[in-house]
């Protein structure tokens, strides 16, 4: 069942309320007898090697190439890499490898923090107040209006940047994600200046230990201008391959205000995407393209959402729940639309501005 495609503002206020935590309670029932909720340690022993060892062929591959423009090679290479690092921390931090807080907050910070430079302390408080209130214009830190609006009540309501970009915006939202990886690591290094970080100095620690030794390395083994050029590259391809994973989740999806807050089950699912695909669509996007699933069970281990989905989508159909689900390319082309939309004021006001 797949709701058709939709450039939607707010959920419609038939769904917004109705609805009961019985409804959550028993699709709960029926993946966790279906084994679901069970851990995949065989499965999460293989990925973290796997990705572990390509991360480690990333540096040994920029060390052997050394002074040569085929370092850009490797810079995209290393993109890739450290994006699979960051998805493999997101299944970390939601407890789906290990139940335990400890062992999850002490890789969860090797991994995110000395790896590849993103905060996990800040991260996880950001991802679990996005969780909690998915596309709510105002408990939702994803749908924030920073730099992109997403909504037209944010656009008529925007100043300075955000104003001028949204007019534009669905045209220069992928340009925009090559600025998401230093977005990322600029935003964890503010947020260790705010007390609500836990363990606030052993994330600065980590976090500005690999920023020294990633720059370190790179004008040790490289000339002043590779090393620019291949930092450019590197964090550009990063960002751009981190927005395209999450991008197809929830923008473009219905959006929340106020004290507009369905029951749990309608909440997470009539404001996420699915997006079909194979095997390498899987890998790709990290398991995230079974949104709905991980958003009903955030600590379901990822390779259980694809059996999941199936009982999911049948009970959303048994109660009348609409569930949307859409290719790549499609789900790239609905947010772009609904960005298109959400600028649409912004333009009428400039072009009458014009006319004066």
């Amino acid at each position: 069942m797949t709701t058709p495609a939709l450039v939607p503002e707010l959920l419609p206020r038939s769904s917004r309320r109705g609805g009961s935590d019985g409804d959550y309670a028993r699709l709960l029932r029926r993946v966790t007898e279906a084994g679901l909720m069970n851990r995949r340690p065989v499965y999460y022993a293989v990925r973290l090697s796997l990705v572990g060892i390509a991360f480690a062929a990333g540096w040994a591959a920029f060390v052997f190439v050394g002074d040569s423009w085929w370092t850009l090679m490797v810079a995209a290479f290393m993109a890739v890499t450290f994006a699979q690092v960051a998805l493999v921390m997101h299944d970390v931090a939601h407890r789906q490898v290990w139940r335990l807080r400890r062992p999850t907050e002490v890789v969860g910070r090797l991994v995110g923090n000395a790896g590849i430079g993103l905060a996990y302390g800040w991260w996880q408080d950001k991802h679990t107040r996005h969780h909690a209130n998915p596309n709510h214009e105002e408990l939702d830190p994803d749908v924030a209006p920073d730099i992109l609006l997403w909504s037209q009540r944010q656009a008529r309501a925007s100043r300075g940047p955000a104003r001028l970009i949204g007019r534009a915006q669905a045209f220069l939202f992928f340009p925009l994600l090559m600025l998401e990886g230093l977005n990322l690591h600029v935003a964890g290094a503010r947020a260790l200046r705010s007390r609500s970080v836990k363990h606030r100095g052993v994330e600065g620690t980590l976090l500005f230990g690999h920023f020294t030794a990633y720059l370190a390395a790179l004008f040790v083994v490289l000339p002043a201008d590779k090393a620019f050029v291949f930092l450019a590259v590197h964090q550009a391809l990063f960002g751009l391959y981190m927005g395209c994973v999450f991008a197809p989740n929830h923008k473009g999806m219905p959006t929340l205000t106020g004290d507009d807050r369905p029951d749990y089950l309608r909440r997470q699912v009539l404001t996420s995407r699915n997006v079909r695909g194979g095997g390498l669509t899987d890998i790709a996007l990290g398991g995230l393209n079974y949104q709905i699933e991980h958003h009903l069970f955030p600590n379901m281990p990822t390779p259980n959402l694809p059996r999941a989905q199936v009982i999911v989508r049948d009970y959303c159909s048994e109660i009348g729940v609409p569930y949307h689900e859409t290719g790549l390319i499609s789900s790239y082309r609905e947010a772009l639309k609904h960005l298109h939309h959400v600028g649409a004021p912004l333009r009428t006001t400039h072009r009458h501005q014009d006319a004066r």
